[in-house]
């Protein structure tokens, strides 16, 4: 799944790290984040290093740590989840499109059945496919319902989590946006 969310996330033109693997209410998906190098070098300089744990975390929503709670270090850019059919896309996305733009990650295959995408692209649950040799093209664009939710605690934590998974992995997949992934329909990719 690695080279094709590093595919997909190409294609969308999302500019970030993957992190994969990484379980989200019930599934496991890829998040792409963006490290807010500013934030970052504060946090470390003042000692707040990622806190994954929800213990932790839960007491920051107690009255007395509103004045102390660390401002988050990641911007979650995306999801992706992998599936194996376009029929499952919506359903895959679901509840996480509530934290950041979603986008199933599907084989390619040859025409897709028009509805499935135009509910796909109603709901802002975006589709990109992947051939064998692992190019992506993008069927619906995501788009970021996440601010129509507004922020939770969950999706605070989850940033925390992000935070400390992209600090301790031993090779981040940093994505470079300009690359160009070969073209589907003849047109122009642009990063």
């Amino acid at each position: 799944m690695q080279s094709r969310a590093k595919h997909a996330v190409s294609a969308l033109g999302w500019q970030g790290t993957v992190i994969s693997e990484v379980a989200v209410l019930g599934q496991r998906v890829s998040a792409v984040v963006r490290l807010r190098a500013d934030v970052h070098q504060w946090r470390t300089a003042n000692g707040w290093p990622p806190a994954p744990d929800p213990s932790w975390f839960h007491s920051w929503f107690e009255p007395t740590f509103h004045d102390v709670v660390p401002v988050p270090a990641v911007d979650l850019v995306g999801i992706l989840i992998s599936e194996s059919d376009a029929d499952q896309a919506l359903e895959a996305c679901g509840t996480l499109m509530t934290l950041a733009p979603c986008a199933v990650v599907v084989p390619e295959r040859g025409e897709y059945d028009p509805w499935p995408l135009i509910e796909l692209d109603y709901y802002g649950v975006g589709l990109v496919t992947c051939a064998g040799d692992d190019s992506a093209s993008v069927q619906v664009q995501p788009e970021n319902r996440a601010e129509e939710f507004g922020p939770s605690p969950f999706s605070r934590w989850l940033l925390e989590v992000l935070y400390d998974r992209l600090v301790n992995q031993d090779e981040p997949a940093v994505v470079d946006p300009t690359a160009v992934l070969a073209p589907r329909n003849g047109a122009e990719q642009l990063p």
